[in-house]
């Protein structure tokens, strides 16, 4: 399941063939949704919810059928991928504070949350270059701006429990370097990035991108 946020508002959440309808981009064939995907979805909601107990076997198996995948080899979702308690920033802070987190923690990009743990979008070094140089007289007052005082590229983001190849197909066909991992209530708890998902492919035989 996959989400598009626009300043903070959801604008979309649904699977991942309705996202590429949505984004207008070729749409996935090997990793694709199929219509009973929503179904399959609910279920593992359902059953997680009772007791924090594991996902029905019977919906994870069709499951694997469906995405054509080898009933023998275990699912990996995006929660077992992801960075767990990840950067992020909270959206009262300053573009100049953005760039400091960055450049702190030696990563590429960060969330934008508000008060309430919810995330609002993305924000990268290239993002504030592209500010400065819009404006390039004006290059301390765009550092001191506020992160909400922005018009902030809408953002995708997944579910802990999306099938990481299709996290990974959303990523390459988006051209994204990383996607936030966000719960049905907007809250962050996570990120994928490129680096996540090559360090699971090392480190992880049993993992499968790619049916």
């Amino acid at each position: 399941m996959f989400a598009i946020y626009r300043n903070g508002s959801v604008g979309f959440r649904n699977t991942i063939d309705n996202l590429y309808k949505i984004k207008k981009t070729d749409s996935p064939n090997n990793v694709e949704m199929r219509p009973n995907d929503d179904t399959l979805f609910q279920e593992f909601l359902s059953s997680t919810k009772e007791k924090n107990a594991p996902i029905k076997e019977e919906a994870l198996n069709a499951y694997k059928k469906i995405a054509n995948i080898d009933t023998s080899n275990q699912i990996f979702h995006a929660k077992d991928v992801m960075t767990k308690n990840c950067i992020f920033i909270d959206i009262d802070k300053t573009v100049m504070d953005a760039y400091d987190k960055l450049k702190e923690h030696k990563i590429n990009q960060i969330p934008i949350i508000n008060s309430e743990q919810k995330v609002i979008s993305l924000i990268d070094k290239g993002y504030i270059l592209d500010l400065i140089v819009d404006d390039i007289e004006n290059t301390e007052l765009i550092l001191n701006k506020k992160l909400e005082e922005l018009y902030l590229d809408e953002l995708i983001t997944t579910d802990p429990i999306t099938d990481i190849r299709r996290v990974s197909k959303v990523m390459l066909d988006f051209k994204l370097s990383a996607i936030p991992v966000v719960t049905q209530d907007d809250i962050l708890v996570g990120i994928v990035s490129k680096s996540d998902i090559i360090r699971a492919v090392a480190n992880t035989p049993k993992l499968q991108l790619w049916s």
